[in-house]
């Protein structure tokens, strides 16, 4: 996978200036490192509605593992977005040198979580987390959990792949709690909106 990146950072720039031009350069290599190279650009700290279009590709592609597409399929749409190519540098170069280091201790093993039902339980996973990358301000942790399954997937490594499953898990519990606190504050200030209605009106 890191080899794979490496590539994406010595074209120049110019040529991957899209989704598109992304996917046709990874398309032959798996599901696997598009869907990484998608979710690591997603980790970053990004502004609000920006995840909205980034997470777009993703939203896209992990359905297909889930129903055991070969090839990659994007809308056109999607594929001539423009990918900001500041950001996706700045991604690689960060993710690279942890990569590299990861890729050392990843081999095939608990090989069993894998194949026909288990590739399509990764791409089911990443699904759901996909739509949770969508929602601004809680994007980095369900990216997080992408890019471990989407790397286990690469590698066949079913303990990465275990701990990409409890990123996704952890990621809905703080989804859940987080959604649970909002709607106790607007519960306990319910209240006060048939006052304000009032007064506007009167």
């Amino acid at each position: 996978m890191s080899t794979i990146l490496r590539e994406l950072c010595v074209v120049d720039p110019a040529q991957v200036d899209t989704v598109g031009e992304i996917v046709e350069r990874l398309g032959r290599r798996s599901f696997g490192a598009l869907i990484f190279v998608f979710a690591i650009i997603n980790i970053l700290p990004l502004p609000p509605g920006v995840t909205i279009i980034l997470g777009l590709p993703l939203l896209f592609l992990s359905p297909q593992v889930a129903i055991g597409l070969k090839a990659p399929w994007l809308p056109r749409s999607i594929r001539e977005r423009p990918v900001n190519v500041a950001n996706f540098d700045k991604a690689i170069g960060k993710i690279l040198p942890r990569l590299e280091s990861v890729e050392k201790l990843l081999k095939p093993r608990l090989t069993f979580l894998f194949g026909q039902i288990g590739d399509r339980l990764i791409g089911l996973t990443c699904t759901v987390a996909s739509l949770v990358v969508m929602i601004p301000l809680v994007h980095q942790l369900p990216a997080a959990a992408i890019a471990l399954l989407a790397l286990a997937l690469f590698n066949r490594d079913g303990v990465l792949a275990l701990a990409g499953y409890a990123f996704a898990g952890l990621s809905g519990l703080v989804l859940f709690v987080a959604g649970h606190r909002i709607a106790l504050w607007v519960t306990h200030h319910l209240h006060w909106f048939p006052d304000l209605i009032r007064h506007f009106s009167s």
